[in-house]
């Protein structure tokens, strides 16, 4: 045998067994975060928004399998020091979970699929697929978080084009009334959908088309410009053509098929205008050997099999201390009842709710109660949470004051307030709410409502401080107990709902933070 052709089967056996390492490493990530993976194929499956996810895996392995022959030339070498960005990533797994928020459980999932390539293969074989390891996290299914800010922007531009066009419009939050009839902006008219499908499609063709790399940013900006404002122009006519059509077109499931096609001609526009200036593809040139930090060597078959088992004991790491943390959780029952009196005679009233209840979706205990003082009525909403689930925690972008597909009350504006809460001034988060029975109506029913988080006897209006609050909770043993007080009150003006809020909670903050200690403390 030849030295050239013994080179050849070492090489080969060099990837075989590195191969099989890898699988093991992915396997490892597969079985310990299982409920993970699911999750996010379960977004996928339910969700309109990311529905396109399905072919994330087959394109980056079909970008892989381009890529097989020159990334075979090149020799695996394991990088053992991986290990500690992947612990770093199994940490930020163990925050996400404690604090049950998808996006940081699922980046860190993907995140850590990505690094067992370099951990076993090396850098060199990362660096080669760099792109298709970057388009995995396209899978993750984030973005929504967006919706709000887009909402108002879609608002913003239907109102000021239909005022521009000569229509009055009258508009209240996101809802705006024109002579032809009542118009909301909802979910499905953020254009988030558009903006997530038209990246992750942009990328894909901007890494297949261009060789340059200022040509490929600016493509991914484009994609991400283009459906913002089509999808303000697509409001705009979607309106217009209602308008126009004495609300015979574009208002049923026309509506969004003529969403959805305008979005489809729009983005092929954009493709057919990118490709004018498209780049022959490059042969492959191999990347340079590396230099830095553990550029290492080839690794026999024992290091290679070390190398897989550290790596899979590595990413179960994290389940050992989620045990530990969950052992120490309060597991009583929490049953929250209103007060009959509280401070300075404000009396429960039974059986009104002044027409109002905050939506939040699951919780361990909630009331709803209306307490009246001298003819005024301030509402009190309490919601638990304990042991919180993906499916039941304090801060979810489903819990809001307010849906924006409510029928009954819409949302006029947000802003915040301060407080007086057992002698602390604490900010707070207030809202306008206007009942929509007749939104022409000038003396239609307002509320204002305000809004803070419990965590444990810590208060906060931030969903990210009331998510930080939660874990830190739990890694010193205490539990994951948190809830959400809501005040609301009606009346003629925002300054006088105010005060009526404000003397409320500065007679009656203390009662309401034993009632949440005492059921806090039920095991």
């Amino acid at each position: 045998m030849t030295d050239a052709v013994a080179d050849k089967h070492r090489a080969a056996d060099g990837w075989l067994q590195a191969l099989l390492a890898l699988a093991a490493v992915l396997a490892a990530v597969l079985l310990v975060y299982w409920p993970t993976a699911v999750g996010i194929v379960t977004i996928w499956y339910r969700s309109e928004t990311f529905t396109h996810a399905f072919l994330v895996p087959p394109i980056v392995g079909w970008i892989i399998w381009r890529r097989r022959q020159e990334v075979a030339r090149i020799a695996p070498a394991a990088q053992p020091w991986i290990l500690v960005p992947m612990l770093g990533l199994c940490v930020g797994w163990l925050l996400g979970d404690l604090t049950a928020i998808n996006s940081v459980t699922q980046f860190a999932f993907v995140g850590l699929l990505v690094l067992a390539v370099p951990l076993v293969l090396g850098l060199r074989v990362a660096w080669a697929l760099l792109f298709p390891l970057a388009y995995l996290f396209f899978g993750v299914p984030t973005g929504e978080f967006l919706m709000p800010l887009f909402m108002d922007w879609t608002a913003d531009f239907t109102v000021t084009a239909l005022r521009l066009s000569g229509i009055p419009v009258v508009r209240e939050g996101l809802n705006f009334v024109i002579p032809s009839g009542n118009w909301s902006v909802v979910e499905a008219c953020s254009g988030i959908r558009y903006l997530i499908a038209s990246v992750t499609v942009g990328t894909l063709y901007a890494h297949l088309n261009y060789q340059s790399t200022l040509r490929r940013i600016v493509f991914v900006l484009v994609a991400i410009a283009v459906p913002v404002v089509a999808n303000w122009l697509r409001a705009y006519m979607i309106v217009m053509i209602g308008h126009l059509s004495g609300n015979t077109l574009a208002v049923g499931v026309d509506h969004l098929i003529y969403g959805w096609a305008f979005f489809g001609v729009v983005i092929m526009i954009m493709f057919l205008v990118g490709g004018r200036w498209a780049e022959p593809e490059l042969p492959y040139r191999a990347p340079a050997a590396w230099t830095g930090p553990g550029a290492g060597a080839q690794m026999s078959l024992v290091a290679v099999v070390l190398m897989a088992l550290a790596g899979s004991i590595a990413v179960a790491s994290p389940l050992a201390a989620k045990r530990l943390i969950e052992a120490s959780a309060r597991s009583g029952a929490v049953a929250l009842a209103p007060p009959e009196r509280l401070g300075d005679n404000w009396k429960l009233s039974p059986g009104d709710d002044l027409g109002f209840k905050p939506r939040f979706v699951n919780p361990t205990s909630e009331f709803n109660a209306v307490y009246a003082r001298d003819g005024a009525r301030v509402g009190l909403y309490l919601a638990y949470y304990r042991n919180q689930t993906y499916n039941s925690k304090l801060v979810s972008s489903d819990n809001v004051m307010v849906p924006s597909e409510d029928t009954i009350w819409g949302r006029e504006r947000s802003y915040g307030a301060l407080a007086d809460l057992a002698g602390v001034s604490t900010p707070l988060r207030a809202t306008d709410l206007r009942r929509l029975s007749d939104p022409s109506a000038a003396d239609a029913l307002r509320l204002t409502g305000w809004q803070v988080y419990w965590v444990d006897g810590t208060l906060t209006a931030n969903d990210y401080l009331a998510k930080a609050y939660s874990a830190f909770k739990q890694l010193a043993g205490r539990g994951d107990e948190s809830a959400v007080v809501i005040v609301y009150a009606a009346g003629d003006t925002p300054q006088h709902r105010q005060t009526l809020l404000r003397d409320f909670l500065r007679d009656n903050f203390g009662a309401i933070s034993t009632l949440l200690q005492t059921a806090g403390a039920a095991r």
